[in-house]
């Protein structure tokens, strides 16, 4: 057993899982740029201050925070989520609007670690700051399903919520409040606790013993003003018009104070209900306010890297992307010659390897097939005197129309078009 290792809910993410996180960043990229999006890109340390204004009733805040104070007196915190750096960097730059940004990066929990959830676990997403249209809604969501058909993903289901306006939300709150003390006795040990915090977030309880009391909680959509009835059907018709299946849940809130209207979320049909939660967002209003900015509205979404990787592995799609080189250089002469061919074929973009410490010819061809290339390019005392090389193939059967296959001795000179041309 090593005297060292990662600490609980912390891993190492190596080669090739490592390849396949930095593609999925790629993907995503690609999918929120073509709309206009820039990346942000926020420091991994915030005050303290940032994340205390998400609300003191969130677990976020109360229990979960890496936070300790610096060497120069600073309460500071690890960022366990990107939303309010997001905020505290429009607040402190002042960028126009309406400022369409997508983010990628680690968050630090301190929370029971399980499947697909981790003490340092990574995020994508976007915010958009400044503007109110629910049809910006409706793209931010679509950017999200657009993402997982990007990956292959085919079971994944929106659900979609709107929590009104903050003074149908108050109401909602106050109906649901009374609802659960009349039925407190019912409700579970966990569940009356949480009511004392925010009677919304009994409304996620997965608990059997609190499902009855939940199912008979009043209904959000009982309390919309006129605006925000009509914002809600906006959002719903923008979907159905791009032809984005989603299933309104009523149940489906957010617990922060600053949530307004649009909430949303995506699950993965092939994971555990209990976990299955792949990413989710919507529109919020005040948080910018709490960090000394103008009033600014703004809507966004999170979603899950180690989750979504678990309902590809599911779903078959988006595996890992093959290490494998195009050619091995097999260098019995000393490894110089090894040295220059591997950088002209590198810098020709061919990907290539080869052995290091003067291995043997045998201990190098079985490198050579480990790496995956296509192609052993073998250069010996007696090539090296005549100015050749041996391209021998090492996955590839003979063709003799392209002179693919089959080994072959090679003008040192014309090595690199006859591996373009045998590669191509």
């Amino acid at each position: 057993m090593p005297e060292f290792q990662t600490s609980p809910g912390m891993r190492d993410i190596l080669p090739p899982e490592s390849a396949r996180w930095r593609r999925f960043v790629h993907v995503f990229a690609d999918v929120a740029e073509r709309a206009g999006y820039g990346q942000v890109i926020s420091p991994l340390l915030e005050d303290l201050g940032v994340f205390q204004r998400l609300g003191a009733a969130t677990d976020v805040v109360t229990k979960e925070m890496y936070d300790f104070v610096d060497k120069g007196g600073r309460h500071i915190a690890l960022r366990p989520e990107l939303t309010a750096s997001v905020c505290r960097a429009f607040v402190q730059h002042r960028p126009a609007t309406p400022w369409k940004v997508w983010y990628t990066g680690s968050q630090f929990r301190y929370e029971k670690p399980q499947r697909g959830r981790y003490r340092q676990f990574d995020q994508v997403g976007i915010e958009v700051l400044g503007a109110t249209d629910p049809y910006l809604d409706v793209e931010v969501i679509a950017l999200g399903w657009e993402f997982y058909r990007a990956l292959g993903l085919q079971q994944v289901d929106l659900l979609l919520n709107s929590l009104g306006e903050p003074d149908d939300r108050a109401r909602y709150v106050a109906a649901l409040d009374a609802h659960f003390r009349a039925n407190l006795d019912a409700l579970s040990p966990e569940s009356q606790v949480t009511l004392d915090k925010n009677p919304l977030r009994v409304l996620d309880s997965k608990r059997g013993q609190d499902a009855p009391i939940v199912a008979a909680a009043p209904r959000i959509a009982d309390f919309y003003s006129d605006e925000a009835g009509a914002h809600f059907e906006a959002v719903q018709a923008g979907l159905t018009a791009l032809g984005i299946p989603f299933t309104i849940d009523a149940k489906l809130v957010r617990g922060l104070d600053y949530y307004r209207y649009t909430t949303f979320e995506y699950q993965g049909g092939t994971l555990d209900s209990a976990q299955n939660a792949l990413g989710g967002g919507g529109r919020y209003d005040g948080l910018i306010e709490s960090l000394g900015g103008p009033a600014t509205p703004g809507v966004g979404f999170a979603l899950g890297l180690d989750r979504t990787l678990l309902a590809c592995d599911d779903e078959g799609v988006f595996a890992a992307p093959s290490t494998a080189v195009d050619v091995f250089v097999v260098d019995t002469t000393g490894g110089l010659e090894a040295l220059r061919i591997t950088a002209e074929l590198r810098e020709a973009g061919l990907s290539s390897d080869r052995a290091f410490d003067n291995r043997s010819m045998k201990s190098q061809m079985k490198a050579a097939d480990r790496s995956g290339a296509a192609y052993a390019v073998i250069i010996g005392t007696d090539e090296l005197d005549a100015g050749t090389v041996v391209v021998r193939p090492l996955r590839a059967d003979y063709d003799p129309a392209t002179g693919a296959g089959g080994q072959q001795a090679i003008n040192r000179n014309d090595l690199l078009p006859h591996l373009q041309k045998v590669l191509s």
